[in-house]
């Protein structure tokens, strides 16, 4: 079973982020859940949401302590919020960002993590420039699509197509492409990606 926890704060996505999430799993034939956890629910506060996928029925209700995948749609949290809690010696950790893991200060961290295993992408400029929002967790979603291998990239769209209709949609799809090539990319050249 793969477990993924997503940090973010209200008004970014985090919630569709992991229902998109299961979703694409979903279209691939595999068993998958989706769920938040709120705190005060307003905008800009902190929101952790939750997917598991694997290959046959998930019994598990509970928050995710354990995960094997860290997705963070805002990197302000690094400073706020233990969102690196129970990740996996070899896990996976994206991160919404332009910087390098040295300038967000967790070089040691991502180094600790297998080749390939750590990333980020600048998905806010990405929604920014191609969707018109700063809403990055559709781009994130192809990021991870890439870095993974867990679910295939034309299942992302599909589940994002599924869920935002015409240009909306259309335009979301762009911006996971954009985000998928950009990750194959620094994969491809980098066998320690920070």
């Amino acid at each position: 079973m793969y477990q993924i926890r997503i940090h973010g704060r209200g008004g970014q996505g985090v919630v569709s982020a992991a229902e998109l999430l299961s979703t694409a799993a979903f279209l691939e034939g595999a068993h998958a859940q989706a769920f938040p956890s709120f705190g005060s629910e307003r905008m800009g506060a902190p929101v952790v949401s939750y997917c598991r996928i694997d290959n046959k029925e998930i019994r598990l209700r509970e928050p995710i302590a354990e995960p094997d995948v860290i997705i963070i749609q805002d990197p302000t949290l690094l400073r706020s919020v233990d969102v690196f809690s129970g990740l996996k010696p070899d896990g996976y950790l994206l991160i919404n960002s332009a910087k390098g893991c040295v300038a967000l200060g967790i070089e040691e961290l991502a180094r600790r993590l297998p080749d390939g295993h750590y990333g980020e992408v600048a998905a806010t400029e990405l929604a920014m420039k191609i969707v018109g929002r700063a809403v990055p967790n559709v781009p994130l979603l192809g990021g991870f699509a890439a870095m993974t291998r867990l679910i295939s990239l034309a299942s992302v769209e599909a589940a994002v197509k599924d869920k935002f209709s015409g240009k909306v949609g259309e335009a979301n799809v762009q911006a996971a492409r954009a985000a998928y090539q950009e990750m194959q990319e620094r994969l491809a050249k980098e066998t320690k990606t920070c």
